[in-house]
């Protein structure tokens, strides 16, 4: 499955790109599984993904959990939280 990939703020940074298109492998069917192969794809992701428990994730522009199946998506973004005053 190929999907795009969106980094936002540090995330982005810290993987040095903004975004990306990708080949799934078939084994990937959350957005936790994701995350896990993105930090298997070396040192840039593993900075980018270390602090995954924060990181926000929208699939197809839809806020999502990160045990949410991610089947049939065609983009996914990641984010770091947001905070306003």
């Amino acid at each position: 499955m190929s999907v795009k990939l969106l980094y936002f703020a540090w995330v982005r940074e810290k993987a040095g790109k903004a975004e990306e298109v990708v080949e799934l492998p078939e084994n990937i069917k959350t957005v936790s599984d994701l995350m896990a192969w993105l930090r298997s794809r070396g040192p840039e992701y593993v900075a980018a993904f270390e602090q995954s428990d924060v990181i926000r994730t929208a699939v197809d522009q839809t806020h999502v959990a990160h045990d949410t199946a991610i089947a049939d998506a065609r983009e996914i973004a990641f984010f770091p939280p947001v905070t306003g005053g």
